[in-house]
Order: structure tokens, then C-alpha cells, then sequence
């Protein structure tokens, strides 16, 4: 992390508040593409949509789906982008991102009432989580439509804000009140291990915002949440979670922020301080974003590197799986940042 990365805004017309980076295609004549979900609020909850955007130049949308309200998620998939809403949709762009193609799973009664903020793909069915206590596995049936099962419902007694797909059989889901939960399909889908956090030293439950799993330890998920909160959590060792930043922790981790940790990624780009072998119990680097417009990494027993310190919140950034050194981040003032880092920052100026 020597060198000093560049870094580059693209105002847009509307206020950001997802990016992701999509799938590189060799094919594709406008070379790198994000998808980002936007939301004009002069003109109503309405006024929310999916904006496919080329890297070169972001401000001017190659292909646009409408949403029929404010998104809360967005993830994609090499078959599809997917957008979740707050009025408890979920929708379907193909990867040939022809609007007319797509497909939703309306709102209400019959699947999330309220905002859907967790939301990952696994090998063969999409993992929703809403603030209604619900979680819901959603496939393509045999006839070509898409079908939501119901795995959960917790009946407004808990609330999800996060969902993270670890294997084709588990998965992890945060939120208010229920800290984070592991979860085994194998055992009749349903909760195997909990743990409530670092709040309070584990004796009361924050808010969880972001879950990430890091692909070649799936036992491994780090969580950001409410006041500056980031830890790891080992399946191996379920009731001693690690913190990585928080306030009020006796100088067991440094905050990075104070503020809600919207978003939190394993970086695969950042060597750690130490040589880590697989076996090893060390966290691995992670990034995160936050209310307060800090961009950082944060590593296990290390001071917080801190990448970006912006004047409005920073409501999501994506690594770029294929190019890790590139990282694009959704600007709450209407603009979207792409922070290059290494070598290639250095070309690039």
C-alpha cells in the first residue's frame, strides 16, 4: 500500500446509492461496465432505477431499468444483475441487460414487505433478507418462472440487513436484533450457529449492515455494523468473535469511524503485514465504507489505512474481482469514485 492511488469522480444526475462492478466480457465495445442504482429524490420514490454504465464514461447510461422504488440491493451474477427494493421487490436484469427480458418477484404478502438489504447469488438460487424478518430462497422453476420459497419468518421480532452465500449449502444473515446467523441447508435450513457481536462485549446486539465471506475460508465472515463496528467471525471458534475496529473496545482495535459501516469486503488486493497461511487464524485485510465518507482497509491488530475521507457518505464500494487494484465507490452527492491503487494508479497519472 506504498504507492498513492489515484482517484477519479464522474458526477452523475442522480444521487448514488449502489455500484458494482459487472463481469468483464472481452466482446463488449465499451469495454469495463458497473451497474449502479440511482434515485432522484426531487421527483419521488418512484424516480429509482438500474443504470448500466461504461467505465470510460460513466455519465452517460448505456441501458436503464426502471425500479418501482428506491433500491436497497444490487448484486450480480454471470446470468444476471439483481435489485432488490424498499418496497420488498426483487428484480432480474440478464446478463444481456435487455430490459425487456427482465423478470421481478413483486412485493407483499407472498414474499417482503418492507426493504429487502440482504441479497447474494449462490450456484443456483438468490438468498433474500428484509427488514420484515424474512429470508427466502428464490430459483427459476422448470416453466421459466422465478420462484421465492420461504425459509424464515420472523414476524417483525428481528430485522435483516445483510445476506452472504457461503457454499452451496450455507450461508450467513445479519441484522437488528438477531446479530449474525449461520445457516445449514443440510440441517433442515435452519440456524446453527449465532453470534451476537462485539457491542456491549457480545452481551447486546448492534446493528449489522455487511456480511462478506472470503472464498477460500468459507469457516471466515467479517461484519460491519452500527458505531465504527468491524469484526471477524471463526465458526471454529463461534463465541469469540475478533474485532478489527470499533469505539469503546479498551484499545482491543482502533475505530476507523464512528459512524454506521455500510459495506465491508475481504481485500484481496492488500498483502497483508504478515505471511498467512490457510490454516492460519489471522483475518485477512478488509475494506470498508462508511456514513461518515471514510474508504479504508483495516487489518487484525494494525492501525487502519485509510484510503479516502470524503465530505458525504460513501453508501457502497465494490472490488473489481478481476482487476483488484480498481475500486468503485457509490458517492451519496451525486457521483460515483473509482480509486486505481498500485502500479497502475501510477501509469495512469
Amino acid at each position: 500500500m506504498a504507492d498513492s492511488p489515484s482517484f477519479r469522480r464522474h458526477p452523475l444526475a442522480s444521487s448514488v446509492d449502489l455500484v458494482r462492478w459487472l463481469p468483464s466480457s472481452s466482446t463488449s465495445p465499451s469495454g469495463r461496465l458497473l451497474a449502479a442504482a440511482v434515485h432522484d429524490p426531487t421527483s419521488g420514490p418512484a424516480a429509482s432505477s438500474i443504470h448500466l454504465l461504461p467505465l470510460s464514461d460513466p455519465g452517460s447510461p448505456l441501458a436503464s431499468l426502471q425500479l418501482p422504488s428506491r433500491a436497497t440491493a444490487l448484486r450480480c451474477s454471470p446470468a444476471a444483475l439483481a435489485a432488490a427494493t424498499s418496497s420488498g421487490s426483487l428484480h432480474f436484469l440478464p446478463s444481456s441487460f435487455d430490459s425487456d427480458a427482465a423478470v421481478s418477484v413483486p412485493g407483499g404478502a407472498g414474499f417482503h414487505v418492507g426493504p429487502v438489504r440482504g441479497l447474494d447469488c449462490g450456484e443456483e438460487e438468490w438468498v433474500t433478507a428484509g427488514e420484515d424478518g424474512r429470508v427466502h430462497l428464490v430459483g427459476g422453476a422448470a416453466d421459466g418462472r422465478v420462484v421465492a420459497r420461504r425459509l424464515w419468518d420472523g414476524k417483525g421480532m428481528s430485522g435483516y440487513e445483510a445476506a452472504r452465500w457461503a457454499s452451496p449449502v450455507e450461508f450467513a444473515t445479519g441484522g437488528a436484533g438477531c446479530g449474525v446467523q449461520w445457516w445449514d441447508r443440510r440441517k433442515g435450513d435452519a440456524v446453527v450457529a449465532q453470534c451476537n457481536g462485539i457491542w456491549g462485549r457480545g452481551i447486546v446486539t448492534g446493528m449489522v449492515h455487511s456480511i462478506d465471506i472470503h472464498p477460500s475460508r468459507k469457516h471466515i465472515c467479517v461484519v460491519g455494523g452500527s458505531s465504527g463496528t468491524i469484526f471477524a467471525w471463526d465458526l471454529r471458534w463461534p463465541q469469540q468473535p475478533i474485532p478489527l475496529s470499533g469505539v469503546g473496545l479498551n484499545g482491543t482495535a482502533e475505530p476507523v469511524c464512528e459512524s454506521e459501516v455500510w459495506e465491508v469486503l475481504f481485500d484481496t488486493y492488500t498483502q497483508s503485514s504478515d505471511i498467512i497461511s490457510s490454516a492460519s487464524a489471522r483475518i485477512l485485510p478488509v475494506m470498508m465504507c462508511s456514513e461518515d465518507g471514510i474508504l479504508a482497509v483495516v487489518e487484525q491488530d494494525e492501525r487502519p489505512f485509510e484510503l479516502l475521507a470524503e465530505a458525504c457518505a460513501i453508501n457502497s464500494f465494490d472490488i473489481d474481482p478481476q482487476n483488484p487494484s480498481d475500486v468503485v465507490c457509490a458517492l451519496e452527492w451525486e457521483s460515483i469514485g473509482v480509486l486505481t491503487r498500485g502500479r497502475d494508479a501510477m501509469a495512469e497519472e
